[in-house]
């Protein structure tokens, strides 16, 4: 598996919540194209971060859902958001961090 959390990161962040269909995936990433959220989607679901399954109705009905490979990856991207937002606020140069921020994002993904 290469790393593939570059853009595709705010799909994987909405598929914590749960199962979703494509079309509220593209709502809730800010309208992103079809095109662009198709060829995440297919780069994820390579990768075994996602799973896709079609069910054969009318209209057709297809689901994602994070893998157990997926859902592991909520620690690390709670560490991110909360040292994003900490970053953020503190206005702080690129490369500096404070020992509080990654305590505190720590302390919020349950990892020591």
């Amino acid at each position: 598996m290469r790393a593939t959390l570059g853009r595709p990161r705010a799909v994987v962040y909405n598929l914590f919540e749960g199962i979703a269909r494509f079309n509220e995936l593209q709502r809730a990433t800010g309208g992103i194209s079809k095109r662009v959220l198709t060829a995440q989607l297919r780069q994820l679901e390579r990768d075994s971060i996602v799973t896709r399954k079609v069910y054969d109705s009318s209209p057709l009905r297809v689901e994602y859902a994070l893998t157990e490979i997926g859902r592991s990856l909520k620690p690390v991207m709670s560490l991110l958001c909360v040292w994003g937002e900490g970053y953020r606020s503190r206005s702080m140069q690129p490369g500096m961090i404070e020992a509080t921020t990654v305590a505190s994002a720590a302390s919020a993904a349950n990892i020591a």
